[in-house]
């Protein structure tokens, strides 16, 4: 089935900045797709285009971007008449006209949001659900579908909060849950009884939340956020069901190949500052005192030794984000150093929904 109509505009993320939304018309009705963007972003990623107009809406506009959708690539993926079906040739039509490695010249989240509508209009076209569709373009359409252990992002810090928290996220992780109903439950009783613990200690305004609905009291001390998740989901009766993770977003802050878990204090002591091996024994300390079963961005998205060093050293789950960036490229390095044993897959890093898949 071909594409008779793309049509793009600028709409706000759960953070109020601008975004591309994208509409792709066919014979079946109108697909939208509204294109997702990272607070802290790694250096690899391809290339998120914005206005830059400091006098509009803090320089993060997305007015281009939409332009480039409804001026050129809208209309000459109309004109190529693609299946909607045929996503890879979709994709890989985008990726041509853009032309650069990093998909600069229009943007991928110009390019990215014609890529998830098309998505959506293959699977109406198939007459099957998004999952399904997807499960085929990955060759996984015959497989048992599973649903996830779902992650509770509970405690904000880093990018996602104004604390003093240097690492970014502290996760409850379900993970002795029969079901997925009773994850859900579980992960409930615990973020209220966190909130409450949080609130006893140290008062109401430490309940206020970051950008992703986590608390974010002011502590600075990562241990002390560790210490409230091992309390809270104690009192909530599931210290044998749950275990947290953390996405530690260490690129955050890096600097001059240390890192300063101080980095929100412009005055922060250089002397304090850890090399890689030390914050693998912080690491190391955290895993031996608390349930900790994954660890997201442990390093810089070039510490390369140190990512190797961690992994080979533990056997907890060392997941990449930062470090691969849903980059194929990236990805087959990370393999070969065995830097990870898992990754985040995030297409706005890459730029299209095949790009993804691959």
């Amino acid at each position: 089935m071909a594409i008779t109509k793309v049509h793009a505009r600028q709409i706000f993320d759960s953070r109020g900045n601008p975004t591309v939304e994208v509409e792709v018309t066919t014979s079946k009705g109108v697909f939208r797709a509204d294109v997702p963007s990272g607070a802290s972003t790694g250096i690899h990623e391809a290339l998120e285009l914005r206005d830059g107009d400091k006098n509009a809406y803090v320089g993060k506009g997305v007015l281009t971007a939409v332009k480039n959708v409804n001026t050129v690539l809208g209309p000459e993926l109309i004109k190529a008449n693609i299946n909607v079906q045929d996503q890879t040739a979709v994709d890989e039509f985008l990726i041509k006209l853009d032309g650069t490695p990093n998909k600069s010249k229009y943007g991928a989240n110009a390019i990215l949001g014609v890529s998830m509508a098309v998505l959506k209009a293959g699977a109406a076209d198939k007459g099957v659900p998004l999952y399904r569709h997807i499960a085929e373009l990955s060759g996984h359409g015959d497989k048992k579908f599973v649903m996830p252990v779902p992650a509770f992002n509970v405690i904000n810090g880093g990018s996602h909060a104004g604390n003093k928290l240097a690492m970014q996220e502290f996760m409850i992780l379900p993970t002795g849950a029969s079901s997925f109903a009773e994850a859900m439950k579980i992960g409930s009783e615990v973020y209220h009884t966190l909130k409450s613990v949080i609130k006893k200690k140290y008062g109401q305004d430490a309940t206020n939340v970051g950008d992703e609905g986590g608390f974010a009291p002011n502590i600075q001390d990562n241990a002390e956020g560790l210490e409230l998740l091992k309390e809270a989901i104690a009192k909530a009766g599931y210290t044998d069901k749950v275990k947290i993770g953390m996405d530690v977003a260490a690129s955050e802050f890096y600097k001059d190949g240390k890192y300063d878990l101080d980095f929100k204090n412009p005055e922060s002591d250089a002397s304090q500052h850890l090399t890689g091996e030390q914050l693998a024994a912080l690491y190391k300390d955290f895993t031996t005192k608390y349930p900790i079963v994954s660890i997201e961005d442990p390093f810089d998205q070039d510490d390369w030794s140190a990512w190797t060093h961690v992994t080979g050293a533990t056997d907890i789950q060392i997941v990449g984000d930062d470090l691969t960036v849903t980059n194929p490229v990236r990805i087959q390095t990370a393999i070969e150093k065995k830097s990870c044993n898992a990754l985040l897959l995030k297409v706005n890093q890459i730029g299209t929904i095949t790009e993804s898949i691959r």
